[in-house]
């Protein structure tokens, strides 16, 4: 090996992390706030709000996000109800700066250097796996391939080849 051997890690003074690096993990106590009635929300709007507030991002929020989640809800609900392709285009669009305002994409959650705690989730991929890798492997019988092997084997193709 030539040179000199690489720093221990933590030794480092720096380590290029951003102050709002979380770890998010949903919080089933956290109440999902009603949408204001003086509005008839379409089911699709409702569904989406609910999923946003049940969400790993919804414990970062702070009671001055509700008036830009409350103006991203109402986008929502347009895109949804409105009649003319050209305008749920441009809605489109902006739900989708707004959305990444709030965390609410992959793309904004790497920047905000956000991960979602998958903890549970993996554990059961993990068993599954497993329990996959334990499973015997095939015997001869039920190998669909030996069927043709009692059929008599090779089938003569044209041109003298065989498979």
């Amino acid at each position: 090996m030539r040179g000199t051997p690489p720093k221990d890690p933590a030794l480092r003074q720096r380590r290029n992390r951003k102050s709002s690096a979380a770890k998010l993990r949903s919080d089933p106590d956290l109440e999902v706030p009603p949408l204001p009635m003086e509005r008839a929300w379409c089911p699709e709007t409702i569904a989406e709000w609910v999923d946003i507030w049940e969400s790993p991002m919804a414990p970062q929020f702070i009671d001055a996000d509700f008036h830009g989640l409350l103006k991203l809800a109402v986008l929502i609900d347009d895109f949804w109800t409105v009649e003319s392709a050209n305008a749920r285009a441009k809605l489109a669009v902006e739900i989708r700066l707004q959305r990444a305002d709030f965390g609410l994409n992959p793309i904004s959650r790497n920047r905000l250097h956000w991960e979602i705690d998958r903890g549970e989730q993996a554990r059961e991929r993990s068993e599954k796996r497993k329990a996959r890798q334990e499973t015997p492997p095939p015997t001869p019988e039920s190998d669909p391939r030996a069927v043709l092997g009692r059929q008599g084997g090779l089938v003569a193709l044209p041109g003298g080849r065989s498979t």
